[in-house]
């Protein structure tokens, strides 16, 4: 089948444009723009056909189909050549059933959506090999893309340029300095891009790169381009396949930019028009205190929205003032009679620590959600019965100061709830031994 798609203005002025046009907002009202699909070509397969398809290809070897992303690549891009696609095989991901830690809050059907065991340690490279593979494309049929580049707050410039240095595409990296871990900074380094570190956050990272946007020898990465929000929708897609095609009651998503409440939220909606689900779940964004305007536009039921200057927070990925894609999240957040909640420092430090105990290793952001999901167990907003998933945006290793930190004492404060400190002993079999009996006697 001839399967379309295209960019469509995101404020409802019915303006169209082509998915190779370099362009990310809607040149007759300056709205977002969405990529749109022929629904009535797609809905010529019947639900049974879709799952069956995605099922034979799902983690196999014949190349692109094995990626969870291009698995599913009629519902993601279907223009793009297989010849252009540069994939990692992203997607697959682990969902962990947070038995011992869901007891604990008093949930019975906990998971964790482990975004993070990816090439780069991000969910990102989920959208990232959809915008590059059309990046290919576009230089494909024209030939007039120079670089792609990207404003980050560390995981978007990790995943930017693994995907653009496979596919021999210059790429450009604007950070804030001294915001980002040695552990994501090296990981563009490493990579080949020309990596920037600028002296401000990353909302003043943006607003050069939205400006450095204007010429079209340059591709613009964020999630302003909703090309990689294509991807990251297949999140919604492989949850569902993975519990057999049911639907969750609760998704909490860490929320910064918001593309990926988005995205998770157009993945459901388009299952539900298929007929693949008879049901959306609710879904609730988990900000940091210190970086959350969502959550202070949610407080006026969402009738107001107002940029602020994100304050240092250890969940540095969403430290975010001016989130880009804030009108789709909020569409996506009433359409899924969803919440807004927030996690202050030590809430999100203790709720990671606490889940790190039941055999977990989780990044500041998925702490920020984990804090919130405790906050609506609280409050009962979650039952004991209901099916919940948190999405882990990253993987933890990334973030080691984050978890030393934390087990570090501190004179003249109080230690951590959950500390687990090292314990300096002379090597001698008896105290070793003594201690040891403490321990597990404790």
């Amino acid at each position: 089948m001839n399967y379309n798609t295209w960019f469509q203005c995101s404020e409802g002025c019915g303006q169209t444009y082509p998915l190779t046009e370099v362009i990310y907002r809607c040149k007759n009202c300056g709205g977002l723009l969405e990529v749109q699909h022929d629904v009535e070509v797609l809905k010529q397969r019947s639900a049974a056909d879709w799952k069956s398809l995605f099922e034979r290809r799902y983690m196999r070897t014949q190349y692109p189909y094995g990626s969870g992303v291009w698995g599913k690549k009629e519902l993601v891009c279907p223009i793009v050549d297989d010849t252009n696609i540069i994939s990692m095989y992203e997607g697959g991901t682990n969902l962990f059933w947070a038995e011992r830690f869901g007891e604990q809050l008093g949930l019975s059907d906990l998971w964790i959506k482990q975004c993070g065991n990816s090439h780069t340690g991000s969910f990102k490279d989920l959208g990232m090999t959809v915008l590059v593979s059309m990046v290919k494309q576009i230089i494909a049929e024209s030939g007039n893309i120079r670089a792609v580049m990207c404003a980050s707050t560390g995981d978007t410039s990790a995943s930017l340029a693994a995907y653009a240095s496979a596919a021999g595409i210059p790429a450009i990296i604007l950070l804030p300095k001294a915001k980002v871990t040695r552990e994501q900074l090296i990981q563009p380094i490493a990579n080949g891009a020309l990596t920037l570190s600028l002296e401000t956050d990353f909302d003043g990272c943006m607003a050069i790169v939205q400006k450095l946007a204007d010429r079209k020898d340059f591709y613009l990465a964020n999630s302003i381009n909703s090309i990689r929000i294509e991807g990251q929708k297949t999140i919604s897609i492989e949850i569902v396949q993975q519990f057999d095609w049911e639907v969750p009651d609760w998704i909490i998503i860490p929320g910064g930019n918001l593309g990926n409440v988005s995205a998770l939220g157009l993945g459901f909606l388009m299952l539900l028009e298929l007929g693949i689900i008879d049901k959306l779940p609710r879904i609730a964004c988990a900000q940091a205190e210190r970086a959350n305007p969502l959550y202070r536009s949610y407080q006026t039921g969402f009738t107001e929205f107002h940029a602020i200057t994100a304050q240092s927070t250890q969940a540095t990925a969403i430290q975010i003032g001016n989130p880009v894609s804030i009108h789709r999240a909020i569409r996506v957040l009433k359409r899924f009679d969803g919440i807004v909640d927030q996690a202050t420092e030590e809430e999100l430090a203790d709720a990671a620590a606490r889940a790190d105990r039941t055999g977990l290793f989780n990044c500041p952001h998925t702490g920020v959600a984990l804090a919130v999901l405790t906050k609506m167990v609280e409050r009962k907003q979650v039952q004991r019965d209901d099916r919940v998933i948190v999405i882990s945006t990253a993987n933890g290793l990334k973030f080691p100061d984050f978890k030393v930190g934390y087990h570090n004492t501190v004179p003249g404060e109080p230690p951590p709830r959950y500390l687990n400190a090292p314990i300096e002993l002379e090597a001698d079999y008896e105290g070793v031994l003594k201690q040891i009996g403490a321990h597990l006697d404790a």
